[in-house]
């Protein structure tokens, strides 16, 4: 993909204390953005070690319309929207 991508990305994961995300095959993953380069970001979901997983997930298989955070102040999930 592109640097200015993850650097969206970046932004995106430096919102609320939590991020959710929606793969356009329609599954949702719910967690901390732990790692972004290029193409991808590594995703740790779950609760702890044994429950837990961290998933390498290519930028192309996001759907970039579909991310959300969730605000520690507003106590719900936020649409994050994509800058032109």
């Amino acid at each position: 993909m592109s640097i200015q991508l993850a650097e969206h990305m970046a932004n995106f994961a430096e919102c609320g204390n939590q991020q959710r995300i929606i793969l356009k095959n329609g599954q949702m993953l719910q967690g901390w953005i732990m790692e972004i380069n290029e193409d991808a970001l590594l995703m740790s979901t779950g609760f702890n070690e044994k429950s837990g997983h961290d998933n390498w997930i290519n930028f192309d298989e996001i759907d970039l319309s579909r991310l959300e955070f969730w605000d520690i102040r507003e106590q719900h999930w936020m649409t994050w929207v994509m800058p032109d």
